[in-house]
């Protein structure tokens, strides 16, 4: 017979009542469980109830935790919430780990309310014991039902951050880190870039070795040692995500060698058979972003000569012959060939950096006929550099505040700072022998101020780059969509065709379970 209202309250008030002889009286609080079977009434009693007393009475407590639980399944989502709402005062000592994992099997709720409910529960137990509540959520990770696994990694990534030093110490945070190398061991895109900032973000990982540890997890991730499939979607991608998570671990400390070399031996030869992944993005401009992003933290490279030759041959593609020099007279002179400034932009920033390693690359490892070559190049590239400045200059001059704010403007402004950037880049390829002393800022990439220094006026060259000088921080930066100028006519303007500016922030998500194929889980994941 099920239990009434009434006999819940005479039950619960002589277990209050009791005080210090509450294990005398069993059958109250075993009538109180049984609540569970009751109508809606007696399952809100019994949800406050049942853990009011639960401490009280070990010998039930598996009774009690499996009575809670089933107030959590409720078809009553105002019963699930109040059960739920109840859970964390079940975490103590051993329960903790039962709770936690119960809880994150919660979290695969529809209902926004309730979902809300379990995250509260679950920093709530948080506060209480934060290895035990991790272990919790790592085993549904490792082991749970896709979409428990999906939001519970998700959890991780965005409340992890929230707590305060004293609940994430530093025993905790080494777990975190130990847990999450298991979980990356088979991942999707998504979750690898989740779990990438679940780590990035913990103070133990901070230093030179933790950032270290963290570009190796990404290495491993990136599969390096294998040569790129540049007709697989997939391998591309995986790819420029690794790389991408790696970018912002990068330092003078930290190198990038691993990655430049594997650009420089496998992307660069298959540039323009790599497939795209993404719909309408530039898959080789983004590519070579990522090499010129990287190659100021190269450090020692065993094929040095060799990458810079490989990079110096595709820098070679993109800075065409003037028309009166191309063979069999296949251009006319009113066709005059493309300048493409966001290529050779990333392409010469990164042999500039390289070429600092080995500066008599250009003297004595290239033959004369092919430098010669590569000068008449240099040369008619920069004629035109000079036309397009000064047709941005005079498009510019003049322009403040929100006049700079337009989106034509904006994006002449990046084109400013990119043919800027050219320029610079390759008066410093003229002198002789060639000189690598120049630094420029890549024309995406935020301006950095000179610590401790004076603020400076800006240049001529940098008018109206509306450039924010503080320093972003900004873990995961978003891409923006891709913009499209039109440059104004004129003898080089207007061959040069569109100028595509792409402002790339960093990171594009996941495609989904089955993207990375690093082997099938046991519970039926195909990878």
């Amino acid at each position: 017979m099920a239990v009434t209202i009434e006999e819940l309250y005479r039950n619960y008030g002589i277990l209050a009542d009791a005080k210090e002889n509450l294990s005398q009286h069993k059958d109250a609080y075993q009538a109180i469980l049984d609540g569970v079977r009751g109508g809606p009434k007696e399952k809100r009693l019994a949800a406050q109830f049942i853990p009011k007393f639960f401490s009280s009475f070990p010998e039930l407590a598996d009774a009690a935790i499996n009575a809670q639980l089933d107030l959590c399944e409720d078809e009553d989502v105002s019963i699930r919430r109040q059960a739920i709402k109840e859970l964390p005062r079940f975490a103590t000592g051993e329960n903790i780990f039962r709770v936690a994992d119960i809880l994150t099997q919660l979290l695969q709720t529809d209902d926004n309310a309730e979902f809300n409910q379990v995250n509260v529960a679950l920093i709530s137990i948080f506060k209480m014991d934060a290895k035990g509540t991790l272990g919790g959520l790592f085993s549904q990770i490792l082991q749970g039902d896709d979409i428990v696994r999906e939001r519970a990694i998700k959890f991780l990534a965005t409340k992890l951050k929230t707590l305060p030093e004293d609940v994430m110490t530093k025993e905790v945070e080494e777990y975190v880190f130990t847990e999450t190398k298991k979980v990356l061991e088979d991942v999707t895109g998504e979750e690898f870039v989740l779990l990438m900032r679940v780590v990035s973000a913990l103070r133990v990982l901070q230093s030179v070795n933790g950032r270290q540890q963290l570009v190796e997890l990404v290495v491993e991730q990136a599969d390096l040692e294998q040569a790129l499939n540049p007709a697989d979607p997939d391998a591309v991608d995986r790819l420029l995500q690794c790389t991408r998570q790696a970018l912002p671990l990068f330092s003078k400390n930290v190198h990038s060698t691993r990655f430049v070399t594997y650009f420089c031996e496998h992307v660069l030869p298959n540039l323009s058979t790599l497939t795209c992944p993404v719909a309408e993005l530039d898959i080789q401009l983004e590519v070579l972003k990522l090499l010129a992003e990287m190659s100021p933290f190269c450090g020692d490279m065993e094929k040095l000569e060799a990458n810079l030759s490989t990079l110096f041959t595709k820098l070679v593609e993109f800075m065409p012959l003037p028309p009166d020099e191309v063979e069999n007279g296949e251009n006319s002179a009113s066709e005059e060939p493309k300048l493409q400034f966001s290529y050779v932009e990333c392409l010469l920033f990164s042999f500039h950096q390289l070429g600092k390693k080995l500066p008599d690359f250009l003297v004595d490892k290239v033959d004369a006929e092919r430098l010669k070559d590569f000068k008449i190049r240099l040369q008619y590239f920069a004629r035109g550099l000079q036309v397009y400045i000064r047709q941005l200059r005079m498009a510019l001059q003049g322009k403040t505040g929100d006049a700079l704010k337009t989106e034509e403007n904006k994006i002449k402004v990046v084109a400013l700072k990119i043919t800027n950037n050219i320029n610079v880049l390759i008066k410093d390829l003229f002198h002789n022998p060639p000189s690598y002393k120049s630094t420029v800022t890549l024309s995406w990439k935020p301006v950095q101020k000179p610590e401790a220094a004076a603020p400076k006026r800006p240049s001529g060259e940098e008018m109206g780059s509306g450039a924010s000088t503080k320093k972003q921080i900004t873990p995961l930066p978003r891409r923006d969509a891709r913009q499209i100028y039109n440059p104004p006519s004129g003898k080089y303007s207007a061959s040069i065709g569109n100028f595509t500016y792409e402002q790339r922030g960093g990171y594009r998500g996941g495609r989904g379970r089955g993207f990375w194929a690093r082997g099938s889980r046991s519970r039926g994941r195909i990878y």
